[in-house]
């Protein structure tokens, strides 16, 4: 016999599994436009970080993208390979690897901004609506992460 207090929760009931496959459903409705773009969903986040602020190590990419160098590695060659960016040696440390977007990478930005438009379509929902709900999920993450650490590639 069972007890019924130990069984999981219904994924329809957790919130995990709401964002979760919100994510997914968004990617979904972005991958149209990545396509013809020629990027993948995290291809995309990676040149977004950078046409930010252009000209960061691979470590501090990582960071921001909450994801380990190791697994960054292999995306940002596929971005090199596509003349998108570059990868580079820091001269002041060897050991860094800083990337730069190229003219080509560097003028994607501007085909890329319908990305917002697609999600305000696809979802139904005004700007509004859709702005505080990001910021409800932003302060649920950094909540989070200051109970349990936030991500950082030196756990600083």
């Amino acid at each position: 016999m069972t007890n019924e207090t130990n069984r999981p929760v219904p994924l329809d009931d957790q919130l995990c599994y709401a964002i979760y496959s919100a994510g997914i459903a968004i990617q979904r409705a972005y991958k149209p436009l990545l396509d013809a773009l020629g990027l993948t969903y995290p291809q995309y986040l990676v040149l977004n970080v950078l046409w930010r602020e252009d000209g960061q190590t691979v470590g501090r990419i990582a960071e921001q993208l909450a994801l380990e160098s190791s697994t960054l590695t292999p995306l940002l060659k596929r971005l090199e390979a596509a003349g998108l960016i570059r990868r580079t040696r820091n001269p002041e440390n060897e050991r860094q690897v800083v990337i730069a977007l190229t003219d080509q990478g560097r003028a994607l930005e501007n085909r890329a901004g319908c990305l917002g438009e697609t999600l305000l379509e696809a979802s139904g929902q005004s700007p509004s609506e859709l702005g505080e709900l990001n910021v409800k999920v932003r302060q649920l993450r950094d909540e989070i992460y200051s109970r349990i650490g936030r991500w950082s590639l030196d756990r600083t």
